[in-house]
């Protein structure tokens, strides 16, 4: 059964056990929790820690699933979003090192999976990267392997800013690198952590991908888009992709959430579904952060009801919950 959650970067002040009860709170059944080195990232979204992997152990692993348990939230993934093709040989190093020490942490906590970037040097074209690819992920999904852990790339183009044009910072982008990818590291333990949202600005069908790629559809990211059609008429498809489209809210872009679940549950996927909220207009506070993932909770139990809980009598004939 699929199980609804969000993306914990959208609550970058509260702390572990915060991020557990909004998400309890909002109706959730899982969070993909944020794993970034502790300290600041200048990008939005990033540098934010939920679970400090650097020196995790089995005492760590143990009180992080207590507050699981706690609140009745599983986590769906643990996610870190670098570079680890970056040109610059420190940065790409302390990327590679981080996320083993992801993959060894889902392994302690049992989670099973961990999420991120293939990472790029945005001044090369793929071909050009492509050693790059196989020396850093062949071993990364080795380990991952040996550790019965799921590995999940994103399929964001990370093309958004000056400093990532023009090839962006992220390989995994479209169905023909998808292919090279798994047919060089064939492993079932690396696949995607696939969401729509950036084939639809790319001007892709963001269907057929979920039947092709069945086998490796690690993780799903719920984010919504839409796609300004006079602005993309002002700067074509050569511009800077934030110049014409606008990440949303489920249900508030171009996303047909019915026939994307529709096609989910046709190549039966049972993994976590979860809402990467990056919709500017939710991001003034923190109340507004959490409306935001209340309401797209609201919406996507269309899609992905809670499960029934069982229900029994206890001596004062109230229902045990």
């Amino acid at each position: 059964m699929m199980k609804l959650g969000f993306v914990s970067a959208i609550l970058p002040d509260q702390n572990l056990e915060e991020v557990f009860a909004t998400a309890s709170r909002c109706g959730y059944d899982c969070v993909e929790m944020m794993c970034w080195p502790v300290g600041k990232a200048s990008r939005r979204y990033a540098g934010v820690t939920h679970v400090d992997v650097t020196d995790f152990d089995e005492g760590d692993a143990d009180a992080v699933r207590q507050l699981a348990e706690r609140y009745k939230i599983e986590i769906s993934s643990l996610g870190y979003y670098p570079n680890p093709l970056a040109p610059d040989k420190a940065e790409a190093e302390q990327a590679v090192s981080h996320l083993q020490h992801l993959i060894q942490a889902a392994a302690l906590l049992g989670v099973g999976r961990v999420t991120s970037f293939a990472g790029r040097d945005w001044t090369k074209s793929i071909d050009d990267n492509w050693p790059r690819f196989l020396e850093t992920w062949k071993p990364l999904v080795a380990a991952a392997e040996q550790q019965e852990v799921k590995i999940g790339i994103e399929n964001c183009p990370m093309l958004f800013s000056s400093d990532e044009w023009p090839g962006g910072k992220n390989l995994a982008i479209n169905p023909v690198t998808w292919r090279r990818m798994f047919d060089a590291i064939p492993s079932p333990y690396f696949g995607l952590n696939y969401d729509p949202s950036h084939l639809i600005w790319q001007q892709m069908d963001y269907l057929a991908p979920m039947r092709e790629f069945a086998d490796r559809l690690v993780h799903v990211h719920a984010k919504d888009v839409r796609v300004d059609r006079h602005r993309l008429d002002q700067v074509g498809i050569l511009g800077c992709p934030a110049d014409y489209h606008s990440p949303k809210l489920p249900g508030m872009g171009d996303v047909n959430w019915g026939q994307f679940f529709s096609v989910l549950s046709d190549v039966g996927y049972q993994g976590p579904v979860c809402v990467e909220v990056e919709d500017r207009a939710y991001e003034g506070s923190a109340e507004a952060r959490e409306l935001s993932l209340q309401q797209s909770c609201t919406y996507l139990r269309n899609y992905v009801p809670r499960p029934v809980r069982p229900v029994d009598n206890n001596q004062d004939g109230g229902a045990i919950t």
